[in-house]
C-alpha cells in the first residue's frame, strides 16, 4: 500500500498516479542544443505531456565521450523508462543494442537506413522509429551556394564529422560537385576539438579560401570554436544549421532541425498514449532554410547578391 496525504492507496491506484518516465540519450552536451530540446518539449506538449507536471524526463549526455553511450543506454534501460529518445546516430545505435522491448524514438540528421538504425523508413519495424533531418545529403548544395558567394576561390575545405556512423557517405557527392564547378576539395575528417584546430592549419598550407561544415552533432556542438577560427583566418564558410549563422557564421543552409525535434516529441507522446513504434513511419524533414549573417559578410568584405538576400529565410543584420 502507498500513503499519499494521509490516505492509503491500493497498488493499482498508486500506479495510476505515477508519472511516466522518458529517457533521453545524446552523445554530445546539452548547452549548445537548448533550443532544439525546447522544440522536443513543444512536441510533447502537443500530445498533452509536460515535464514535471505529468511526465518525468531523465537525460544522459555523453559530453562527446562516445564510448560512454552503451553504459548510459543500459542505465536508462535499467530505470525501466517507458520510451527511450535519442539524439545522434551513435546514441540511437547504443539504445538499439541495449533494448529490444522499450520503444525507441530517434532524432538524427543522417539516413537512418544507411546508418543501420532501421531497415525501412516506411516500415521501421521492431521497437524503433523516429524523425530525421537528413543533413548529410545537402552538402553538395551548400558547396554550390558557397561558390556563388566567393566565385574566385579555387580550393575549398570540407569538415566531415567522423563521429557520424555514415560520415564517409558525405564525401562522394561533395567530390562530384567540386569537380563539376572546378574546385579543389580538401576533406578534413575530424573527431575531436584538436582535429578542428589542425584542420585550419591544413587549410593554410593548402591555400583553402573557404570551407563547408558537414552535418554532425559533434560539429554543431563545436560551432563556436569553428566560427571563431573562421573569423580569425578570414575564411568564408557555409554551415548546415541556423544555429551557426545565429552565432556569427556567414551562411547556413539545411533542413529544419527544430521541426524534426518537435516531431520527435510528438512521436514520444503518441507512444506514451499507446501507439507502437512499428506503426509509425520515420518522419523526414521536408523544409529547408537559408540564413545569412550580414554582419559577418561585412567583416569578411563580401557583398551578397540581391537574389541571395531575397531567397534567404532569415537575414541577420
Amino acid at each position: 500500500m502507498t500513503v499519499v496525504g494521509g490516505m492509503a492507496l491500493s497498488p493499482v491506484m498508486a500506479h495510476a498516479q505515477a508519472k511516466p518516465v522518458i529517457g533521453f540519450l545524446s552523445a554530445v552536451s546539452p548547452g549548445p542544443f537548448a533550443q532544439r530540446i525546447a522544440f522536443f518539449h513543444k512536441g510533447l506538449a502537443e500530445t498533452g505531456y509536460e515535464d514535471g507536471r505529468n511526465l518525468v524526463i531523465e537525460s544522459r549526455w555523453a559530453e562527446e565521450k562516445y564510448d560512454r553511450l552503451p553504459a548510459l543506454a543500459a542505465e536508462l534501460v535499467s530505470r525501466k523508462v517507458e520510451v527511450l529518445v535519442t539524439y545522434t546516430d551513435a546514441a540511437a545505435l547504443a539504445a538499439k543494442e541495449a533494448t529490444t522491448s522499450i520503444p525507441i524514438v530517434f532524432i538524427n540528421g543522417a539516413d537512418p537506413v544507411r546508418a543501420g538504425i532501421v531497415a525501412s523508413l516506411g516500415r521501421p519495424g521492431g521497437n524503433i522509429t523516429g524523425a530525421s533531418f537528413f543533413g548529410v545529403d545537402v552538402a553538395p548544395k551548400q558547396l554550390s551556394l558557397l561558390h556563388e558567394i566567393v566565385p574566385g576561390v579555387t580550393a575549398v575545405g570540407f569538415f566531415v564529422d567522423q563521429n557520424l556512423p555514415d560520415a564517409v557517405a558525405q564525401v562522394p557527392g561533395m567530390q562530384e560537385m567540386a569537380r563539376r564547378i572546378g574546385l579543389q576539395l580538401s576533406v578534413q575528417q575530424v573527431r575531436t576539438a584538436a582535429d578542428i584546430d589542425a584542420a585550419f592549419g591544413n587549410f593554410a598550407r593548402e591555400r583553402v579560401g573557404a570551407f563547408v561544415v558537414g552535418s554532425g552533432a559533434f560539429l554543431t556542438n563545436r560551432r563556436k570554436q569553428i566560427i571563431a577560427l573562421a573569423a580569425g583566418n578570414g575564411l568564408p564558410a557555409i554551415y548546415p544549421f541556423r544555429e551557426f549563422a545565429m552565432d556569427g557564421g556567414l551562411i547556413s543552409y539545411g533542413s529544419s532541425v527544430l521541426d524534426t525535434f518537435r516531431q520527435g516529441g510528438v512521436y514520444a507522446g503518441r507512444i506514451l498514449k499507446g501507439d507502437k513504434p512499428s506503426d509509425l513511419p520515420v518522419v523526414l524533414s521536408t523544409k529547408y532554410e537559408m540564413v545569412l549573417n550580414l554582419r559577418t559578410a561585412k567583416a569578411l568584405g563580401l557583398t551578397l547578391s540581391p537574389v541571395m538576400l531575397n531567397t534567404a529565410d532569415d537575414v541577420i543584420e
